[in-house]
C-alpha cells in the first residue's frame, strides 16, 4: 500500500486550498513577496541538491549529457509550449508558471524519488512523510501566490511517486541492485536539482528557461545506468 505517497498527495490538496483561502486577503505587494521568496527558495534547493550529490557521482558528466539530450527532446516535443497552451485554457494567469514549479519542488527532489523506493522496498515511509511535511508548507506558500489551481500538482505527485514505488517494487529489483541503485538516485537527484534552480531562475525574472522542456532530462541516466546493467558492465 502507497500508504506514504497517499499522505504526501493529500498534504498538497490541504496545503493548496488553506493557500488559496489566504490569498484573498494578501496584498500584491505582500503576494510579490511570497514570489520572490519561491523563486530563491528553489534556487536554493536546486543548488543544495546538485552540490550535495555531486561529489557521490560516478559519472561526473553524465548529468551533462542528460540535460543536453533531454533539453533537445523537449524542445522537440515542445513541452513547454503544448503545457503553456493546455493551461491556458483555464487560467489567464501565471497558473501555468506555478505548476511547473510545484510540479518540480514536489516531484524532483531525494526525499520524492528515494521516498517510493524505500516505501516499496522496506516498507519504510520516513522519507515520504518528512517530504509530506515539507509538501504542506511549498503548497500553502505556492497557492497563495497562484491560487486554487495548484492543487492540479497533486495528482502529478501521485502518479510521480506511485510510478516510482511499482518501478521499485517490480523493476528495480531486476535492474538496479545494491550501487547501482545509489547511483541512479544519486544522478537524478543531480539532474534534478538543476531542474528546480532552473525553475527558480524563471520565477525570479532572470532567465525562462523553459524548465519542462528539459524534463525528458530525466529520463537519461535511467536508460543509461539501466543499460549499463544489462551489458553487465
Amino acid at each position: 500500500m502507497m500508504l506514504g505517497t497517499i499522505v504526501n498527495t493529500c498534504t498538497i490538496c490541504i496545503g493548496s486550498i488553506a493557500g488559496s483561502v489566504v490569498k484573498k486577503g494578501i496584498r500584491e505587494k505582500y503576494q510579490n513577496v511570497l514570489f520572490l521568496a519561491m523563486g530563491l527558495a528553489a534556487a536554493a534547493l536546486g543548488i543544495n541538491a546538485v552540490v550535495s550529490h555531486m561529489p557521490d557521482s560516478r559519472y561526473p558528466v553524465l548529468f551533462i549529457a542528460s540535460l543536453a539530450l533531454g533539453g533537445l527532446l523537449g524542445t522537440f516535443l515542445d513541452l513547454d509550449g503544448k503545457f503553456q497552451r493546455l493551461v491556458s485554457k483555464f487560467s489567464n494567469g501565471n497558473l501555468g508558471e506555478g505548476l511547473a514549479t510545484g510540479v518540480l519542488l514536489y516531484c524532483i527532489g531525494t526525499l520524492s524519488i528515494l521516498g517510493p523506493v524505500m516505501s516499496a522496498l522496506y516498507g519504510d515511509n520516513t522519507y515520504l512523510f518528512t517530504n509530506a511535511t515539507l509538501d504542506l508548507v511549498t503548497s500553502t506558500v505556492l497557492a497563495s501566490t497562484y491560487g486554487i489551481g495548484m492543487i492540479l500538482a497533486a495528482p502529478v505527485l501521485f502518479c510521480w511517486q506511485g510510478t516510482f514505488y511499482l518501478l521499485a517494487k517490480y523493476v528495480c529489483t531486476a535492474f538496479f541492485t545494491g550501487d547501482a541503485l545509489n547511483d541512479l538516485i544519486t544522478e537524478l537527484s543531480i539532474v534534478g536539482g538543476v531542474l528546480i534552480a532552473a525553475s527558480g531562475i524563471g520565477i525570479l525574472k532572470i532567465k525562462d528557461c523553459k524548465t519542462l522542456n528539459l524534463l525528458p532530462a530525466l529520463l537519461v541516466p535511467i536508460l543509461f545506468l539501466a543499460g549499463k546493467e544489462l551489458l553487465g558492465m
